[in-house]
């Protein structure tokens, strides 16, 4: 594998926290990248999960598939749920992840970051298994 797209709609938070994730983990040599069909900005409270966990995305930004390597791209992680997810425009394995977008949350600051938290621990769960199986 080159190169992995975790994709969603807005790229704010599910994808960013992936994307983030993924590059501390990733394989030697397996670039990392997320995108959104209609890329907002990055969800503060994304980037404080990801802070706490000791990732640093200083060089994260929102952004659609035009700022996306898409002919490097060997797979595409899907992470939507409640919402449609985005295409991508060429014919690649993909798999779908379906997680709550921690960016609609509501309640207090403690409990939407709780929700962060969640998404966060859960694609710290998941990625391992995305390595191993690029390896079988």
């Amino acid at each position: 594998m080159r190169a992995v797209l975790f994709l969603c709609v807005a790229n704010s938070a599910r994808s960013q926290i992936a994307e983030g994730l993924a590059r501390r983990v990733a394989p030697p040599g397996v670039r990392v990248f997320s995108a959104g069909s209609e890329p907002g900005t990055i969800n503060p409270l994304a980037i404080r999960v990801l802070a706490e966990a000791g990732v640093d995305t200083s060089g994260q930004f929102s952004k659609g598939l035009d700022a996306v390597p898409l002919d490097d791209i060997d797979l595409v992680v899907t992470l939507c749920a409640e919402e449609v997810c985005p295409l991508f425009p060429r014919p690649v394995r993909k798999l779908h992840w379906p997680l709550p977008d921690p960016a609609k949350a509501t309640g207090a600051d403690e409990e939407r970051l709780a929700t962060f938290r969640a998404v966060r621990d859960e694609l710290t769960a998941r990625l391992p298994t995305l390595w191993s199986a690029q390896r079988g």
